[in-house]
Order: C-alpha cells, then structure tokens, then sequence
C-alpha cells in the first residue's frame, strides 16, 4: 500500500523494499512548519539534518538545528518542528521499533577474507 504524496516528503521503505525500518527525505521551506504534534505507538525516530535551519521541539523543549544536528525521539515524545532560517531545511527521518536492534557494526559486521576489486 503506497502512502499518498505529502509535498517535500519522500518515503523509501516500498521503494527500495526496507523490511526494518522507513526512511524519508525531507524538503521544508522557508517559513514552513508542521502544524500539528505528533508521536508514535511503537516507532522511535532519529532526525538528521543535513541543509538548512530550523527548530525541532520535543516534549516542550526546543532545539535549534542546522547541517549535522542529529536528534533521537522516544516513541511517545511529542514532536514537531518548523523552518525558521532563510532558505528550505531538508533532514532525513529513520524510524525503526523502539528496542528492536539486537546486533549492531561490531556484532553483525563480517568482514570477508577477499580482495577488493572494481571494474574499470
């Protein structure tokens, strides 16, 4: 079932077929804001920030973001944010189980006994 469009929001989970996650990239333009709050049943979010500025409020507490912020939201934190810089703030959305990452780079990571080669 694909999501409807929501402008300056592209969600990746059907695209690329994510079976552990869902990622979206996000455009939101100067002066633009989430009008509502919002939280999760079960999901936790990470929200990077890689353009832009803004600010990013949880549970009442405000943030100031810019390229690099990086900012991790519990499932039941209320969030939300808005565009208050000159120019659009793009940031990337992950949001996966609260809890559910059992093996991570050091326990799942196999580094494989082959050289590495590239095609030309």
């Amino acid at each position: 079932m694909s999501k409807d469009p929501i402008p300056g929001k592209l969600f990746l989970k059907d695209k690329l077929g994510l079976t552990g996650m869902e990622v979206s990239l996000n455009q939101l333009p100067e002066g633009g804001s989430v009008p509502f709050y919002h939280t999760h049943r079960e999901n936790e979010e990470l929200y990077l920030f890689i353009g832009g500025q803004g600010q990013f409020q949880v549970d009442g507490q405000i943030v100031d973001v810019k390229e690099g912020t990086a900012i991790r939201v519990s499932p039941e934190g209320e969030r939300t944010l808005r565009n208050n810089g000159t120019g659009d703030l793009y940031f990337i959305v992950i949001q996966v189980q609260a809890g559910s990452l059992r093996q991570w780079v050091q326990t799942d990571g196999v580094i494989l006994d082959k050289p590495v080669t590239w095609q030309e």
